[in-house]
């Protein structure tokens, strides 16, 4: 018998290959996906799906789209893409979708991302709870698997990938900008699909790949840029190429990681206020949104340019819900996951890095140079501890340091001197998460030590 409880996440099905997530799993989870938007009044005629590099990728996508043919849905198949290629499709189609990828995650995973009309997110609030209830009771009935005679939607293929790379070329003007040599890393992720149709083409840009062949197997790093060693490779190629700037995207090449001439990494807060400052360029006085462990200069740099800015805590789902009912323009995250309102409020990399792009090309200093006016604070990224009981340790910390608590999601203790600490629990695992920023690097490692000292007692 299988769980779902174990691989259907707070925002998304994540889970191993073949023992958590297979063709029944998926097949019931297309049933389920179908049923649940349609008792909660939402569209669900005809679905769009895309798989990344996956092996098991097309049997999984098919599997779940048996089930939805099932239940009278057709499908809409787009084939290859990045996970901000299928918000494109949902968007662009007003359809619900359903994207096959693991993203980050190690080979022997996979995974779905699911949205609603206009890419609208389906996370543990929004039906994704509902969605696991049906699938489960599904499989727990024992009933045989979606026969040929019980498929009553139909399947169309349809290419997506021109149609997005022109949707996101109309939203930032690069055809001014100054020529700029870019490394680009996809991790043998999806960005070694989409860059080409994107960046490939009547650009000034000299295009230098790494990894651009698609493989599940992640045979040179695995494809998650928020861990520096994956980034080692592409910081060496840009110092050794004499680069502009470096971008490496994750599997579903839906974050982007930007580093600078020098080969140092490009902190994603700094890259949100900067794609915030062009944004209320455009639109002064819009409201930006950013979650509460992206560095103070976020909210600080919307402020001094008119802005307004929104805290939210950690995670997409919480993220558009903001972007919905603000209006706002963009939204950014500390996880290198950047939102638009252009983009139906989703987030996409590949937008983000046309900013930077069009940002560096219009100006004659390096990234270095222009990162160095947003960079105010000392960081210390996101620390994992294992605790037995989470609720206990965070009520340990609050009284082990006596400052103001804000709880919008697991706590922030604020200092006197402007540092603070963020303390969130994992929803999957017994984690917590730390998250330290302070003006010097001094006071930086003096309040991580002391911080871990008191979670890992």
């Amino acid at each position: 018998m299988i769980d779902l409880s174990r691989i259907v996440k707070a925002y998304d099905v994540r889970g191993t290959v073949p023992d958590q997530l297979n063709e029944p799993v998926a097949e019931a989870l297309g049933r389920a996906f179908v049923q649940t938007l349609r008792s909660r009044g939402e569209y669900a005629e005809k679905i769009v799906t895309a798989h990344d590099m996956r092996a098991s990728g097309p049997a999984l996508a098919a599997a779940f789209a048996a089930g939805a043919r099932a239940e009278g849905a057709d499908i809409l198949e787009a084939g290859l893409g990045s996970t901000d290629l299928l918000y494109y499709a949902s968007g662009a189609l007003d359809l619900p979708g359903a994207m096959f990828t693991a993203s980050h995650n190690p080979a022997q995973y996979n995974g779905i991302k699911l949205c609603k009309q206009g890419a609208k997110p389906v996370g543990q609030d929004t039906g994704l709870t509902e969605i696991r209830e049906r699938a489960q009771a599904i499989l727990d009935s024992g009933a045989p698997r979606v026969s040929e005679a019980e498929l009553k939607g139909d399947v169309e293929q349809y290419s997506l990938l021109e149609r997005y790379a022109t949707h996101l070329l109309k939203l930032v003007d690069l055809s001014d900008i100054r020529p700029l040599t870019v490394v680009v890393d996809a991790g043998n992720g999806m960005g070694g699909y989409t860059v080409p149709a994107v960046l490939g083409s009547g650009l000034p840009l000299t295009i230098i790949p790494m990894y651009f062949e698609l493989d599940g197997t992640f045979p040179n790093h695995e494809a998650n840029p928020l861990e520096p060693a994956n980034l080692v490779d592409l910081q060496a190629r840009v110092r050794e190429t004499g680069a502009d700037l470096g971008l490496a995207f994750d599997g579903d090449a839906d974050r982007c990681f930007v580093i600078d001439e020098r080969g140092e990494a490009v902190s994603p807060s700094v890259i949100t206020a900067m794609v915030a400052v062009r944004e209320l360029a455009k639109e002064p006085g819009a409201t930006i949104i950013h979650n509460l462990i992206t560095s103070h200069v976020v909210p600080e740099i919307i402020q001094e340019h008119g802005g307004v800015p929104v805290r939210t805590r950690v995670g997409h789902s919480f993220i558009k819900a903001e972007m919905a009912r603000t209006g706002a323009v963009f939204g950014g995250e500390h996880s290198a996951h950047y939102y638009f309102r252009d983009f139906w409020g989703a987030d996409t990399g590949m937008l983000a890095a046309l900013h930077t792009l069009a940002l560096l090309g219009g100006q004659a200093a390096p990234l270095s140079a222009l990162a160095k006016d947003y960079e105010r604070y000392m960081a210390s990224g996101e620390i994992n501890s294992t605790v037995a009981d989470q609720a206990a340790k965070m009520a340990e910390i609050e009284q082990v340091f006596d400052v103001p608590v804000d709880r919008l999601d697991g706590i922030t203790l604020s200092f006197p001197d402007g540092s603070w600490a963020n303390v969130r629990p994992s929803n999957t695992e017994p984690l917590l998460r730390l998250n330290v920023e302070a003006p010097t690097a001094q006071r930086l490692a003096a309040l991580r030590d002391e911080m871990l000292a008191v979670i890992r007692r």
